[in-house]
């Protein structure tokens, strides 16, 4: 089992609780590659508010993340470089090949691409982008994530649409990975969701919150969907993100379960108890954790994004990466 980390971005998402500027960003991915992970991944927002999650409505400011992994593949040597997930309403889908091969071939070939369809309303209405309902929203996706892998293929390309149109599209040069860069589409699994995946993408992500008898449930959805659809069902590669606090024992994660409480935006954890925040988590002594990703590597599971704080993409303090990469990944690479 591979480990990524989900760096942070925002003007919250640092222990000390920020602003963000691009030289946090890359000490944050600097430390993820000395600590042995093996990907670092971005999400996309204009900006990002944290009301749905008991803090303040006041926007925080964000990196985009094409710009901040193009920066990030001449700085970093290793580590795969990710996109966790990029919001498809907000570029074309031939800017967002183009793009990728770029950075892909800077990099040497560690691009991962992930697309979703949005779901940050007030973004979308801050900067003219048309919300419409879910249907209407995913149907675009759909197209673009066609078009997409399209892209990304040999080409040229002609692709006719609802909503795009390609006509003798030309997309080079080639990325260095075959295909092009890995496609990962994020969602809860739905059904559509899933047969999107099968028809057109690598895999399948989804964060930050699972059971694995829950999440196993729908990869035997998605398994059963690429047989429907003409696919191997082991060609179709699977992740998940999961918030993650590690402990050496009891008190130690006790103790470090308080810290992550007293840094969270609003109180929101503060009438949470442990076994509540540990039910659908990461969450326990390296013992525990790693029954857990035991039961998540039966679903297929390839590789683990580790969320480090009790918002996405947030580390409320350094030294609980340092308890993830030193107790609790060596044990699990053998899953």
């Amino acid at each position: 089992m591979r480990f990524g980390l989900a760096l942070p971005h925002y003007d919250f998402s640092f222990p000390d609780g920020g602003p963000v500027d691009f030289d946090r960003v890359l000490d944050a991915a600097r430390r993820a590659e000395a600590l042995g992970f093996d990907s670092v991944w971005i999400s996309d927002h204009f900006f990002l508010d944290l009301e749905r999650y008991g803090g303040s409505a006041k926007p925080a400011g964000s990196l985009e993340p094409f710009t901040t992994l193009a920066a990030l593949a001449v700085a970093i040597e290793r580590v795969r470089l990710g996109t966790l997930v990029a919001g498809a309403p907000f570029r074309h889908p031939a800017h967002v090949a183009k793009m990728a091969a770029v950075i892909d071939l800077v990099s040497g070939g560690r691009l991962d691409l992930g697309i979703g369809a949005g779901w940050y309303e007030r973004e979308f209405r801050a900067f003219g982008y048309p919300f419409g309902s879910l249907g209407e929203r995913f149907a675009a996706f759909e197209e673009h994530v066609a078009a997409l892998a399209a892209l990304l293929g040999e080409g040229p390309v002609d692709f006719e649409g609802r909503s795009l149109r390609l006509e003798g599209a030309f997309n080079h040069p080639r990325p260095v990975q075959p295909g092009g860069p890995p496609i990962w589409l994020g969602g809860k699994g739905g059904d559509r969701l899933l047969r999107l995946v099968a028809q057109h993408a690598t895999g399948w992500n989804t964060v930050w919150r699972w059971t694995p008898t829950a999440h196993g449930e729908r990869v035997a959805a998605l398994r059963r969907t690429a047989e429907a659809v003409g696919r191997d069902p082991a060609t179709v590669r699977v992740s998940v993100g999961l918030y993650t606090l590690v402990g050496e024992d009891e008190r130690d994660l006790a103790a470090r379960y308080r810290a992550m409480q007293a840094w969270s935006p609003g109180g929101a954890l503060d009438a949470v108890p442990l076994e509540t925040w540990a039910a659908d988590t990461l969450t326990g002594t390296p013992e525990r954790c790693l029954e857990t990703l035991a039961g998540f590597a039966e679903n297929g599971v390839e590789e683990v994004v580790i969320g480090a704080g009790p918002l996405p993409f947030s580390v409320h303090d350094w030294s609980a990466v340092e308890a993830v990469a030193e107790g609790l990944v060596p044990g699990a690479r053998a899953l």
